[in-house]
């Protein structure tokens, strides 16, 4: 399921970069590579502190 689900994601990505593109509609992330490793960046490092289950409830610090 899950290289299903990323196929499809992957083939979402790309008729909606393809449709932002025809209708010459500047994308929603950033078009260059900096910008896209910094993406990369933000996902392992979410991944890494999920791996050594760290972490603090925010909400329920706040008493929210």
């Amino acid at each position: 399921m899950t290289t299903q689900l990323t196929v499809l994601a992957l083939l979402t990505g790309l008729v909606t970069g393809a449709l932002f593109r025809f209708l010459n509609v500047p994308i929603p992330a950033p078009p260059e590579l900096p910008g896209i490793v910094g993406i990369v960046g933000i996902y392992l490092g979410y991944k890494l502190i999920e791996y050594f289950d760290l972490g603090i409830d925010l909400v329920e610090t706040l008493g929210l």
